[in-house]
């Protein structure tokens, strides 16, 4: 696996814009995007964010997804 790293400083949240990569035009890549000094504060205002986000319960999901195939003939 060809693999490129980088640093940018984020200019705004929603965008990033990466520049000179060695990869051809149609070429499907992988982007992660991580922190590279975290800042404690930051980490603390996500968590709050993600944290009142709902949990999905995967007992209904998987109700939801059998359903959805029965509706569709597919079991």
């Amino acid at each position: 696996m060809q693999m490129f790293k980088t640093y940018v400083t984020i200019d705004n949240p929603a965008q990033v814009i990466l520049f000179n990569l060695p990869f051809q035009k149609g070429q499907q890549v992988e982007i992660v995007v991580s922190l590279r000094n975290p800042d404690p504060k930051a980490i603390d205002r996500l968590r709050a964010l993600t944290d009142n986000l709902p949990q999905a319960d995967p007992v209904q999901l998987v109700q939801q997804g059998r359903a959805d195939l029965e509706g569709r003939s597919m079991l």
